[in-house]
Order: structure tokens, then sequence, then C-alpha cells
């Protein structure tokens, strides 16, 4: 079912906003008991009392109770209690108790991890939270979205999330994308016109607007109906999923699952028959096969993972950036393509007004004036050259050439449109004063004035004021023209209709520097396997010379029209050969995303305009900076509280460490349990008895999963950072053939040994021979992290962590403290002989040399070390 019939089955909340939508200003006013000056401070407070929080239940922080039981929700988890609660069924309840231990531990670690997760994203995402502009007591100011509450008039501009469902009382060419709740990509225009139409729904009203939509456009002013779940989008928030797609990593998690689970089916019912058949114990066989089924079950699993997204998130903060979903962390290291728009990038964000030109390119002190005008009494989204502008006309604390101005109207800029217009009244003429980029611009002009003298716009003039902007281009500025038309009206009503037989009087030029910092972040992006394309609105003159001047090869460009004429294939090869793209539309920005997509890319993008959102929410990772427009964050996975590529190549870092430490924590367990069955098979078939009592087993387990816990916190090769990380399942599986066999090689050793040397052949002395496998499987399970858990020598070329050696020495140490103290009785061991020591420290050596060599040989013949 889709979100517009979803939201078409709430009749009675439907009925409801159209029956307010059609009443008058006056009549809502004594509705909602509010007024045009708002509420008041007090009347505020008792309301948010009243209804609550403007919060949607997705976006409530989930209660600990919850959390907790949503731990239980493993896979692995729900084997493991199968097997425990067989256990207890057969009577065996010290394997049960183990059992139980490993869930527990499983649980509550998750459960911790989660919580703690959760408190730190609240925490993060107050530091990036939404605003609304609310007027009270007639002061307008920007308030925490949650505070909005019904009867708050709120003002709308371009860029601004609607906070909740509200009727427009007011409008100036307002644009809204209402995509979130009916999946319809076009913006719709609203206005404060009452309809009376019964036979369309609330999301058909024109002068309705709604909780998780955004402006694209234009300007309005409203009163606030429903807040929380009582809007349209709490209803979808509740009873549809909002969580993402799964990502790369998510899929190859549940292969893996899937094949352990396989691999439990089937060696279960193997390890029952073989051991049944040869020692006639059925009961003893049945609790060994449920041992080694539990020894295949990688319980830590979820906890690891979450874990180390979890300590992730923790040190990417530390660094300035704010992971807002954690699975974006693993996409982020895999990411190999990123796109960024130019201005702030990489470029200083700080753009300086340096001329202001009459068309034929010389300086011109009326197109400062205009301009000032223009940039100063609009009242929408003031980007940085409308900054430029009025900072550079204070600086130079320049008079304007009027004695008294006052605002007439505006038409606000949009994206198709791409220029501005503002009305003023000064000196007994009205000034339409419109600005933006060139080619538009010289679309509605018709005049040209040059020394006080207009002209018509002839192609000669038109070919001379090409030539200006290009040699402002090709100087690194970005170029707008300024036009005026006098007198196009005696009231105050101006629309985009207006824009036509304008005077052009001339071009401001600005300058954005290319970032010094931008340069080594690039080129250390490049070093680490992330191509850098810019994909821009801006002239692609100017962008190639930001380009060039931070080492992204631009030689060879794109421009949106010519995306628009390409076919998807077309598009696809442009976007792996081609670094800059220009002049280009917010779908198109996406469109080409998509492309990289489609060719196997793990695509980021950076941005902060309103015209980014498309290409944020298309992106696999989407970045924003803290100072964006509230949509651009809402689209965004992770936010930078500062606007650097520097910060953006630590998190790129802190990614790939993250999904490095989980494969190590994946690979150790596959290929060690991999081999331990491998091992028991063997035994199984050829021992008089159980190579292993199952609570032996089940002990040997639980010490070394515990002993796994400080996985995410250890150190990862310079090399493993180097390169984008991609889950290749193939590549699991050949390591774990390849490495898994080693041990078992060395547990028929043992097993050669303590039947040989000590004599632990006999069922009289199966304990012994117990006691010996199960030091030796615990001591070479545990330090083969060592030798794993890097490509290269141990110690020599790379160290562990502190955490990791030391936790994995306590396993081998706990293990022994086990087999040399009366403790071991509990569990059926036996004192070793003194000689078994030797045997023991020359096996395990033997093994971690063996290792090694396996390594080096799977990384020569394969080419690779995942």
């Amino acid at each position: 079912m889709n979100k517009k019939n979803l939201i078409a089955r709430k009749v009675s909340k439907d009925q409801e906003l159209k029956k307010l939508a059609q009443l008058s200003d006056r009549d809502l006013f004594l509705n909602l008991r509010t007024s045009l000056k708002g509420l008041s401070e007090e009347d505020a407070k008792a309301r948010l009392e009243e209804y609550g929080p403007n919060e949607v239940s997705a976006q409530k922080p989930t209660p600990a109770i919850i959390l907790f039981f949503q731990a239980f929700n493993d896979l692995f988890v729900y084997v493991l209690a199968l097997l425990m609660v067989v256990s207890i069924l057969t009577s065996d309840y010290e394997a049960a108790i183990v059992m139980g231990i490993m869930i527990l531990a499983s649980v509550l670690i998750t459960f911790i991890q989660e919580y703690r997760s959760q408190k730190a994203s609240i925490a993060l995402r107050e530091m990036i939270e939404n605003t609304a502009a609310i007027t009270r007591e007639g002061q307008t100011k920007e308030i925490p979205m949650d505070e909005v509450v019904p009867g708050d008039i709120l003002t709308l501009a371009t860029g601004d999330m609607i906070p909740a469902d509200a009727v427009l009382i007011w409008t100036k060419d307002l644009f809204v994308n209402q995509s979130s709740l009916t999946g319809e990509s076009m913006p719709v225009e609203k206005s404060a016109t009452v309809v009376d139409d019964d036979e369309n729904n609330a999301l058909d009203m024109s002068n309705l607007v709604f909780m998780g939509t955004d402006v694209l456009s234009g300007q309005g002013r409203a009163i606030i109906l429903k807040t929380g779940q009582q809007t349209f989008f709490g209803d979808i928030a509740k009873n549809a999923t909002t969580k993402r797609g799964k990502t790369s990593f998510d899929i190859g998690l549940a292969r893996v699952s899937k094949v352990l689970l396989r691999l439990i089916m089937v060696l279960f019912p193997l390890v029952f028959l073989i051991n049944g058949i040869t020692k006639g114990d059925w009961g003893n066989a049945f609790f060994f096969a449920i041992a080694v089924a539990v020894g295949l079950t990688p319980e830590m699993l979820p906890m690891i993972v979450s874990s180390n997204l979890a300590k992730g998130a923790l040190t990417l903060s530390k660094h300035k950036v704010i992971v807002k979903e954690l699975p974006s962390i693993q996409n982020l290291g895999s990411m190999d393509v990123l796109c960024t728009d130019k201005t702030g990038t990489i470029t200083e964000d700080r753009v300086v007004l340096v001329q202001h030109l009459d068309p034929l390119g010389k300086e011109n002190t009326q197109v400062l004036d205009l301009a000032f005008l223009n940039s100063n009494y609009q009242t929408g989204w003031k980007n940085l050259m409308d900054i430029a502008v009025i900072n550079y006309y204070e600086e130079e604390k320049r008079q304007l050439p009027f004695n008294e101005i006052q605002k007439i109207d505006e038409i606000p800029f949009d994206f198709s449109r791409r220029r501005l217009t503002v009305v003023v009244k000064a000196d007994e003429h009205q000034w339409m004063i419109t600005k933006g980029a060139v080619e538009e611009m010289a679309s509605i002009c018709k005049y040209v004035e040059i020394d006080g003298k207009v002209l018509e716009f002839t192609e000669e003039l038109h070919q001379q004021l090409k030539e200006v902007n290009e040699r402002m281009n090709r100087q690194g500025m970005r170029v707008i023209t300024v036009a005026v038309k006098r007198d196009a009206h005696d009231e105050a009503v101006y629309s985009t209709e207006d824009e036509k037989d304008m005077t052009l009087i001339g071009f401001m030029g600005f300058l954005d520097p290319a970032k010094e910092s931008a340069i080594t972040a690039i080129a250390s992006l490049h070093e680490h396997g992330v191509a850098v394309k810019v994909l821009t609105g801006d002239n692609a003159i100017v962008a190639q010379k930001v380009c060039q001047d931070v080492g992204i090869d631009a030689q060879r460009f794109v421009l949106g029209n010519q995306v628009d004429q390409m076919s998807d294939e077309e598009l696809q090869q442009a976007a792996n050969q081609t670094h800059l793209f220009a002049k280009l539309n917010p779908m198109q920005k996406a469109r080409i995303i998509e492309a990289l997509q489609t060719t196997g890319h793990t695509v980021g993008f950076m941005g902060d305009g309103i015209n980014d959102a498309p290409a944020l929410r298309k992106a696999d990772v989407g970045i924003s900076v803290d100072t964006a427009a509230d949509i651009t964050k809402d689209a965004s996975s992770i936010i930078l509280l500062e606007k650097s590529l520097n910060v953006l190549e630590s998190g790129v870092i802190e990614g790939r460490r993250v999904f490095s430490n989980m494969m190590k924590y994946i690979k150790i367990t596959i290929s060690s349990n991999f081999g331990n069955v491998f091992s028991i098979l063997i035994a199984s078939a050829f021992l008089p008895f159980l190579p292993m009592l199952s609570l032996q087993l089940l002990l040997q387990n639980l010490i070394y999963d515990i002993a796994q816990l400080t996985i995410p916190w250890d150190h990862v090769d310079e090399e493993e950072l180097l390169t984008p990380t991609k889950w290749e399942t193939k590549g699991l599986m050949k390591f774990t053939v390849c490495i898994g066999p080693v041990s078992s090689i060395f547990d028929v050793i043992t097993f050669l040994v303590m039947w040989f040397v000590f004599g632990a052949n006999t069922i009289a002395n199966q304990s012994l021979f117990q006691t010996g496998w199960f030091m030796v499987g615990l001591a070479t399970q545990a330090l083969v992290v060592l030798m794993v858990r890097t490509r290269k020598i141990p110690f020599i070329q790379s160290r562990p962590s502190l955490p990791v050696f030391g936790s994995i020495m306590a396993a081998v140490v706990i293990g022994m403290l086990i087999v040399l103290t009366p403790f071991r009785e509990q569990f059926e061991f036996v004192q070793l002989p003194a000689s078994y020591w030797i045997w023991f420290v020359g096996i395990v050596a033997a093994y971690m040399v063996a290792v090694q060599l396996a390594k080096y040989l799977y990384i020569k013949i394969a080419k690779e070390w995942i």
C-alpha cells in the first residue's frame, strides 16, 4: 500500500483539516484562539503541555525496556535459545546454564551499546536541531521544531522544512515539495486562497501545507493546525516503515548468517550420528552435537557490529563529523566516488565582490547601487553573493542616490528561473530590479544601458557582453547580471510575467578563492582511492579554473543541457570519465549520482544548498554541514560541523577502520569455526569417546567469545585504509577454506600426542584427552586472532591494541587457571602432566608459525587480503 492510499484511509482527519482550510482568516483566528501577533509565551507553554512535543513516533527515542527486548531479536540468539530449551528438556542443566550466560552476555552488551548509541545520537541531533520561524507576542524568531504548537503563526521561506500541518494565510510564489507524502516529484504551488472543494482530499487543498514537506521557492505565512502524531506525516511514521534500504554490509552479514545456519543444520545431525554410531551413547552424542551447534553460532556478531558502529560515531564526533544514521559509517568507508558542490567545499566559502561593470566592462556605480537594493530588500534565502554585496556596500560606506525608499513587492528566487526580483519605490518611480545568472537574464532583456543611454539589445551588443562575461570567468569570477525596468506598474502587484523587456545595466563579479586545505585534502582522497567529482550549478569556466587550482582534472566537462540529451548508458559512461559537471539543476545532479551507482560505485554527495537535497537523498551517503538549510540537513546521513574536505577525509578513514574491525571478527570466527568442526568430525570418527564433553566445549566458546569483545578497539594497518572497503562474500569463503584447516592439522597433532605420548587412549583416560585438547583448542583459537588481524607479520610489523592483546592473553590465562586449580573438577577436567606443557607450548608456537605461512601463501595466490 503506497503512502497516498495510507493517508486516504484517515477520513476523519482529512475532513477535519479540509473544514479548517475552508474557514476565513477571522474564523481561523477565533477557532484556534490566536492572532497575527501569534500566541503569548504563556499560552504556547500551556499548549505544549496539552498537545505534547511536535514529534512523530519515528523521532521519539525508543524506551530502554523495548531496546532490551529488541536485543533478543536476533537469529543466532534464537538458535542458542532453542538449544538451551532442548538442554533443559533433556536435563542437561549445566549446558543450559552456560548457554543462558552466552545469550544474556550477547543481549546485555547489544542493549548497552544500542542504548549508549541512542543517547549519543540524540545528543548529536540536538547540535543540528531544525528550527522554524514562529511569531509569538508580535516577535518572529527561530524556535526548535519540537516546540511548535497549534495556533502558532509560521513564516515560510525558500529552503524551510514545514514543521507541522498548517493553513496558509498569505503567500508569494510559494512552491512546496510534497513527495514525502504523495510520492509526486513535481513541486506543488500553494496559495492562501480558500477553495470550497469537497471532492479532493486535504493533500490537494492549495492552502494547506504539511509536516515533512519543504519549501522549494517563495514565501508564506500560515497558522499551525496539527502537530506531532496528529499530522499526516505522523500517520505515515506510525504505520509505514521509515528504515532505509539495506546496505551492502547488511546483505553481506545476512549471507554469512545463512551460510552458518546451513552449516549448523548439516553438521548437527552429522556429528550426532557419527558419535552415536561409533560410541553407542546416543544421549551424550546428542548433547555434544548441541555444543558443536553452539560453537558454530557467532552469537557476538550483532554486538560486535553495533559496538563498532557506535564507537565509530563517537570517534567521528570528536573530528567534527556527526553521524545521523549509524550504517552510513560503513558506506562512508566503502565510498569510492565523492561528488561535491564547489562553493565552500573546495573554495573558501568567502565570496568577495571585486568588480561592478557596465555592459562593456567599465566600472559602474549604478550597477552596485541597484544590486544592493535587490540584495538588501529581498526577504528570502540570502546567498553568499547577496551577503558579499551588502558587506561591500557597508564597508565602502556608500549612500544610495535616492531620498526615500519603500519596498513594493518581491518575486523570490527559484531554480528554474535562476533570478530574483525586488520592486522598490524611490523618487516617485517604481524600480523593478532583477539580478541572476547571465544566460537567464539575457533572455529577459530587450535593452542595454551604456553611458546613460538606453540602446536596443542587438546581436552585436550581445556578443560584446558575452566577451566581457567570458573574460571575467577566465579570471575565476562568478558573474551575475543586473537589470531594471522602471514604472512597469502603477499598483504594487508583480509576477514572473513582468520579467521581460528589461534593461541590462551591467555585471557583478565575485571571487571565491580555492581553499589551500582543499588541495591537500583532495590529493589525500585520491591516494585513498576516492575519485572526486564536482557537480555544480555554476558556470563551467569558473568551475574549471577552481578545479584546476585544487588538483581535479577538469579539462573535459559536461553541462546540464548535455546531461538531459544523454541516454542512461551515455550518461553512465560520461559520469565515469568526467570529473566536472556544470550548470546543473537539482534533478540532473541526482541523475548523475544514479548513473555512477548503476556502474557499481558507492557514491557520496557533499552539499549544503537547497538544490542539493535530491542528490543527497539519492547518494549512498549524503553529507552536509550544520549551517545548511533544514531540508538539506534532513536529507543527509552525515553532518559536518566544519565545511572542509579534511574533516570528511577523517570520516572516510574512520569508516574504513570500522569496517576492517568488523571483518576481523567475521574472518576469525568463520575460519576458526570451520577448522574446529573439521577437527571434531575427524576425532568423532576415530575416538572411542567424545573428544570433548558438551559442557567443556560450551565453556571454551564462552571464554573465546568474551575475548572478542575488544576487537572494535583494535588498531588497523595503514594499508587497510588506503582503498575503499567492499564486501566480497566469495573472498571470505576462499579465506575460510584456506586458513581454517590449518587449525585442524594441529588439532590432529594434539590428538596423536595425547593418544600416544600421554596414553589417553581409553575411555578411562578420556578426561585427560579432553583436558589436553581443551587447552590447545582455547589457546590456538584465541591466539590466532593476533595472526589473522593483520596481513603483516604480527608484533614486528603490526601490533594489536592493548585491549585486544590483553583480552586474548586473559582468555588463555583463564583457561589455564580452570585446568590448574581444583575448579577443574566442576567441568570434569583432570590434572595434566608437567611434560604436557612443553608439548602445549611447542604445538601452539608451531601453529602460529603455520598460520603466518598459510597467510603469506594465501595473499600470494589470491592477491588479496579481506
